[in-house]
């Protein structure tokens, strides 16, 4: 099916990871995760060489939940969508109401919550990885290569815009190999600072362009250094630690009772390892999807404190500004409201703060802040609604800056953390 343009997830929901009750970070500081990435083959039987799609779908479904994959991205899923969440046991799947080639293929099936749009993962409270799935054009003629260069192109651009200052997993099919002179599969790398799972696998050596192809044989790869259009790209950011140390193809994994392999190409799984680094911890997010992302990690200084903060606010959150003892400013929002400030102390710093969010013409923002010192002093802005949460930092951390969404107004809001 011709694309001219990729198909990025979109999972379409509203971040409901806000809980009443103030939230302790640091549940768990290190963990593991796997990644699959799989081409379902998902066209009607009369337009695809295997007539027993429904049941080889129901066998793929299956196999997902008895090998325990985190997070499962797959591309082709058309026509046999039902059977494949109906014997799938995740509990988190992307909503797809469509059975017929016209949806764009892509799901995700997980064992971890997210937020929206191309699938923020909440690994844990505070600990959040971008996840993208995509399929981009196929074809090896200069059309096909063209658009396919486009497709990779604008993944890159959106993480660059959506992801500034987090860490990030993109696997799904890139249709390109490294060998193939044409494919710009290294701009993930050289533009947005992601590593690749099998290259990292097979000797960290990136194969040369224009050198003679490593395809993979028909049927069950004999070893991982046959290359396939099927990758996995992975970065983490300056609060998490993200490795991956183990690269698999699972096409032995994807067979029917009679042997044969269920899916179009190789199913690929990557496993990883993340661990929180010192110094530096994030909040939860809190309010909705809407705005425009941003984050003031990239350009924390070493060592930042916090000087001042001021809220905007009237019948909702407006801005937010954080002063740190560097002389660097971080401004959020709008500029509406009124104006309440407080000045920190030397050795005081913001402990605590207080969230609260409610929907404005369709929206959710957020509507409240109230912010507390290790000192006892306060500082807040807004009105207070029926849904509320407390951002607590950990034990001798303090906020130094934020992250989320905004516009005019706080759209959505998280607190960055570093040790005073």
């Amino acid at each position: 099916m011709p694309r001219q343009s990729p198909s990025l997830l979109t999972a379409g929901l509203l971040y409901l990871a806000t809980p009443a009750s103030p939230t302790k970070l640091a549940i768990a500081s290190a963990g593991t995760f796997s990644v699959l990435t799989l081409s379902i083959g998902g066209l009607p039987a009369s337009s695809s060489d295997n007539k027993d799609m429904d049941k080889n779908t129901m066998y793929i479904g299956m196999i997902m939940t008895l090998y325990n994959y985190g997070i499962i991205n797959v591309q082709g899923d058309f026509w046999y969508h039902k059977t494949l969440y109906q014997y799938d046991k995740h509990p988190f799947h992307t909503p797809n109401p469509y059975d017929t080639s016209f949806a764009s293929g892509l799901n995700t099936l997980s064992y971890y919550n997210w937020g929206f749009t191309f699938m923020r993962v909440r690994i844990e409270e505070g600990v959040y990885i971008d996840m993208i799935n995509l399929d981009t054009n196929a074809g090896i003629a200069s059309p096909g290569q063209v658009a396919r260069r486009s497709n990779i192109q604008q993944v890159a651009k959106f993480i660059d815009a959506n992801s500034a200052g987090n860490a990030v997993i993109v696997f799904g099919n890139t249709n390109s190999l490294y060998t193939r002179h044409k494919d710009n599969i290294r701009l993930f790398v050289t533009q947005n600072g992601l590593a690749d799972a099998w290259v990292k696998s097979t000797g960290g050596k990136t194969p040369a362009a224009g050198a003679t192809p490593l395809t993979c044989p028909n049927g069950i790869p004999f070893n991982i250094g046959c290359e396939d259009v099927d990758k996995v790209f992975y970065r983490g950011s300056p609060i998490i630690h993200i490795d991956s140390y183990g690269f698999y193809y699972d096409t032995s994994r994807f067979l029917s009772p009679e042997g044969k392999p269920l899916t179009e190409r190789n199913p690929v799984r990557a496993e990883f390892a993340w661990s929180l680094k010192a110094g530096l911890r994030q909040s939860d997010l809190f309010g909705g999807p809407h705005g425009t992302w941003f984050n003031d990690l990239v350009k924390l200084p070493t060592f930042p404190r916090l000087s001042s903060i001021t809220l905007r606010g009237g019948s909702r959150l407006d801005g937010l500004t954080l002063n740190l003892t560097s002389g660097q400013s971080f401004k959020h929002g709008g500029t509406g409201g009124t104006v309440s400030s407080l000045g920190l102390a030397l050795g005081e710093y913001i402990v605590s703060v207080k969230l609260c969010w409610g929907k404005r013409q369709g929206h959710t923002r957020n509507f409240y802040a109230h912010a507390t010192t290790n000192k006892g002093n306060v500082v807040q802005a807004g009105k207070t609604t029926g849904n509320c949460a407390t951002a607590v930092a950990p034990s001798g951390y303090g906020v130094v800056g934020a992250y989320g969404q905004d516009g005019n107004e706080m759209d959505q809001l998280g607190f960055i953390y570093a040790q005073q």
